[in-house]
């Protein structure tokens, strides 16, 4: 296994336990556990691999990676009640696999040679689209839209991270281990010290 499937692999596990965590709070059935950890499991590297024009997407080629996410939610299924809190795991196990997720569709788009700004949207749609359409599915509104919400941002800087760091010959490797530390360091900052953007506030028009 290479390290950019280790990296799919990992971020697919996550991701499937953070899906699972949502079925358990709409309190679905083992069959709804499943679909939804890996619908939101290989969202995102889906939609990566359909835009980079892969010749097969990446769960088909190696069909581990939905084993993977089936056994998450499997484990989800009989060990979500010991939580205290099932939506704060949902945030930090979101904020792991966002920073194992992006790294992986920027070390794909990185090997395909595509141009720094396809590089930065294929991480941060890599790290984001599953959980976009976990939280769509359950009626949630969208981490990613949430207001002043620093997460696809968080995903951006990590991939931006990389891309600085392979400008400056820095091994790929490396690269990517600092991409997904920015994410992290980010998006967990966002929950622990409440970092967020500015959001647009409406003004009376001016006579």
């Amino acid at each position: 296994m290479t390290f950019l499937q280790g990296l799919d692999l990992a971020a697919v596990f996550v991701f499937g336990l953070t899906g699972a965590l949502a079925a358990s709070r709409a309190q679905l059935d083992i069959v709804g556990f499943v679909f939804l950890a890996c619908l939101t499991a290989v969202g995102g590297g889906t939609l990566r691999d359909m835009v980079m024009g892969r010749e097969t997407v990446f769960w088909v080629a190696e069909p581990l990676m939905i084993v993977s996410a089936t056994g998450a939610a499997v484990l989800v299924f009989f060990t979500a009640h010991l939580l205290e809190s099932r939506l704060r795991a949902l945030e930090w196990l979101d904020a792991l696999a966002l920073a194992v997720a992006v790294p992986a569709g920027v070390g794909l788009a990185l090997s395909m040679n595509a141009p720094w700004i396809v590089v930065a949207i294929m991480g941060v749609a890599t790290g984001t689209f599953g959980g976009l359409m976990r939280d769509v599915v359950c009626n949630e509104v969208p981490l990613v839209l949430k207001k002043g919400e620093i997460y696809a941002t968080a995903a951006l800087a990590g991939a931006l991270m990389a891309l600085a760091a392979d400008a400056l010959g820095i091994a790929t490797g490396w690269a990517l281990v600092a991409c997904g530390g920015t994410t992290f360091a980010l998006r967990a900052g966002s929950m622990l010290f409440g970092w967020n953007l500015p959001v647009y506030k409406s003004r009376p028009p001016r006579r």
